[in-house]
């Protein structure tokens, strides 16, 4: 028998893959603490829209306090500051011998494994374009890289099952024996998707908008001298190639890698990233901390100063708390840190 999987957390990660595996045939359940969309998943269906695919499909689904049992394979989709909260939540239906897969945005893997042991831990990365638009729908909008790993690094069964489950997903899902080579190259790329939070503007108008390159550059620089420090190599994907933000890299380089990132944002029906929907549409507070500020902190440990990553969280949370607007000209508050 084929075992079942628990998500935990069916917003725009989650809801996904618990669609896709429940209409392939694969046992799954799904937790989330919106009781509405619960119940829409459970009963209705969640919606899957969009230009990848659209299709409704029936997911069992249970708010934490419902949830009975223990499973062997728990996917966690929780923002990454929801993390420690989740997973103490999660761990009385771990199965002794079950993982957490981490299917978030962020270094939370180090999370996860503090509090349920590395040996019960996995790492994903995932670029695929959703957002969660209200009880029961979900907007699928571009497929992206997906790739899962160790966090130790050698390839064991267990992370080949996920791989081929992955793969019911995305069919080019990557196993890897380097998640962490993936998950800091999307810290790098996540830095420039924060400042572009900053604004209203899309995507792709913040990379294409030459004025505002250098400061999209530069951020991309601090993670990159971040992740050499830390003993990474970071791995390119999806328009982004981490080399081209390494020490001693060419500013031709950085901007091919900017305007590769226009091109790949510009096929989207995602127009928009998550933060800037936590921060317009759904008014809430954003990631900035464990992703951004973490990487900060990372590089303070290293000795390296990062002031446009610093500058950055403060504009985020300036946003968050209402000192200011989002605009182009908050954005260059970024831009005068380089000058």
């Amino acid at each position: 028998m084929r075992s079942e999987v628990l998500i935990w957390g069916a917003g725009a990660i989650g809801g996904i893959l618990g669609a896709y595996w429940a209409r392939a045939g694969h046992p799954v359940k799904m937790v989330d603490i919106e009781p509405e969309h619960v119940e829409a998943c459970r009963t209705e269906g969640l919606r899957v829209e969009g230009p990848v695919e659209e299709f409704t499909q029936v997911v069992p689904c249970f708010t934490p306090d419902e949830l009975t049992g223990t499973y062997g394979q728990i996917v966690l989709a929780v923002k990454a500051q929801a993390t420690e909260k989740a997973v103490h939540a999660l761990l009385p239906h771990l199965a002794q011998d079950g993982y957490i897969l981490s299917a978030q945005n962020g270094l939370n893997e180090r999370t996860i494994a503090e509090l349920a042991g590395p040996e019960r831990t996995l790492g994903a990365f995932v670029n695929y374009g959703a957002d969660w638009i209200g009880p029961g729908r979900i907007l699928f909008g571009n497929r992206g890289a997906v790739v899962v790993g160790e966090i130790d690094g050698p390839i064991r069964s267990r992370t080949k099952e996920m791989h081929r489950l992955l793969q019911v997903f995305e069919p080019d899902s990557v196993l890897t024996d380097d998640i962490w080579a993936y998950l800091w190259g999307k810290l790098g790329y996540g830095a420039m998707l924060f400042a572009t939070a900053l604004t209203p503007d899309s995507m792709t108008t913040n990379f294409a908008d030459p004025a505002r390159g250098p400061a999209l550059i530069g951020l991309a620089r601090e993670v990159m001298q971040t992740a050499v420090a830390e003993g990474v190599d970071p791995k390119p994907f999806n328009g982004f190639e981490p080399s081209a933000f390494l020490p001693g890299a060419s500013e031709a380089a950085a901007l091919k890698s900017i305007a590769d990132l226009a091109e790949f944002n510009s096929k989207t029906a995602k127009t928009h990233t998550g933060i800037y929907r936590d921060l317009a549409v759904r008014k809430r507070n954003t990631e900035v901390d464990p992703q951004v500020g973490n990487v900060a902190e990372i590089a303070a440990s290293h000795g390296i100063e990062t002031p446009l990553l610093r500058r950055l969280v403060e504009l985020i949370h300036d946003i968050e708390e209402g000192r200011c607007e989002m605009s182009a000209d908050t954005f260059h508050k970024l831009t005068k840190v380089i000058r």
